[in-house]
């Protein structure tokens, strides 16, 4: 949720100050670098919801694992449409042209999708130290559909969360007529304080707190490996995805930490300097290339995922087109390949196709 506090209001996706010099605005660098996150990340996660999906339809049995990663992948997808609509915000100096109804939901979207992927990293590090130190008491737990039940849960308290955002959401006058869309909280002040706190505390620090200890204990179960153990097969694989979930979460704080940090810093700051507005810019961009970080984390740390993407395209690729060997005169194969939904009919003992849709 990308606001910076300016004393009577909360501006969404921009500096404020920034907003008033003009400075970073005039530039293409922020727009440009806005742009290639929301381009990668948008095909990154994508590829991911497309794999497991896929292998979903394919009737093979969906894992809880796969549930949070695919959700993720969902909610950073949605996080990241919103980044349109910042870059034209960037490009025209902060001024907001797309409506007060669209204002709220795209500042509720943005802030809800950052607290669900906080609080889905959290019930994924659960699930890990659930698989990991007690693999077998509490196996019956960990199902699908209770890794569904805890994805509703989830997102009903994120919604819980954000209604400050979708209470104060709205637009605000600027000089020559134009508008920004803000966070209008009812005392600029106190409201400004308490707010950038309690974003800090639920979105940030008590998932960050949660997810240390968790993961303390699951690196502690994994050094003394207690018996009784699952098969040796069966702790390889908790262990790889273990690793990829320690990654995730890595990649998550290191990622949002600068941009909390700076929201504090703010609080006693009266008057941003420049620098500070550069710093502040930076850690938005971090904060929204987690979002597009995460496929690539997969990529790199899950043989079995890219084994999955891979035969997934292989498997549409062998959908579009069918091989049939055909003989030639000269007694050789060779293969013609046939488009998908082309019929086959049989003249003067050939097989020819016909140009029917099946």
């Amino acid at each position: 949720m990308d606001f910076l506090n300016d004393s009577s209001y909360l501006t969404w996706g921009i500096n404020s100050t920034t907003a008033k010099d003009g400075v970073l605005h005039s530039s293409a660098i922020l727009p440009a670098i806005y742009g290639i996150i929301c381009f990668l990340g948008i095909v990154g996660n994508s590829i991911v919801m497309y794999t497991i999906m896929k292998r979903t339809k394919c009737h093979a049995k969906q894992t809880v694992p796969d549930i949070f990663i695919l959700n993720l992948s969902v909610i950073d997808l949605l996080f990241l449409l919103g980044m349109p609509f910042l870059i034209h915000q960037l490009l025209g100096n902060g001024t907001w042209h797309f409506g007060a109804a669209l204002c709220t939901i795209i500042t509720a979207l943005d802030s809800n999708s950052q607290i669900v992927s906080t609080y889905i990293l959290t019930a994924m590090t659960l699930d890990r130290y659930l698989a990991t130190v007690h693999p077998i008491r509490f196996n019956y737990v960990r199902t699908p559909y209770v890794a569904a039940l805890v994805i509703v849960l989830v997102w009903v308290l994120s919604l819980v969360t954000i209604i400050p955002v979708w209470m104060y959401a709205g637009l605000m006058s600027l000089p020559d007529g134009l508008v920004a869309c803000a966070l209008l909280l009812p005392d600029p002040v106190n409201s400004t304080y308490w707010f950038t706190l309690y974003q800090f505390f639920l979105a940030f620090a008590i998932p960050l707190v949660i997810i240390c200890l968790v993961f303390f204990k699951i690196l502690q179960q994994m050094s003394r490996s207690v018996a009784p153990l699952p098969p040796r097969s069966l702790r390889l694989r908790t262990r790889k995805v273990t690793r990829m979930a320690v990654a995730i979460c890595l990649a998550f704080f290191t990622c949002w930490a600068p941009y909390y940090i700076l929201q504090l810093v703010h609080l006693g700051v009266q008057t941003p300097s420049l620098a500070f507005s550069y710093a502040y810019n930076i850690a938005i961009s971090m904060g929204y290339a987690n979002s597009c970080i995460n496929p690539f984390l997969y990529i790199i740390l899950s043989k079995n995922f890219k084994r999955q993407f891979f035969r997934a395209v292989q498997q549409n690729i062998n959908r579009k087109f069918r091989v049939k060997p055909s003989t030639t005169d000269g007694g050789s194969v060779n293969i013609r390949m046939i488009p998908e939904g082309v019929r086959q009919v049989r003249v003067f003992g050939d097989m020819v196709p016909a140009n029917v849709e099946t």
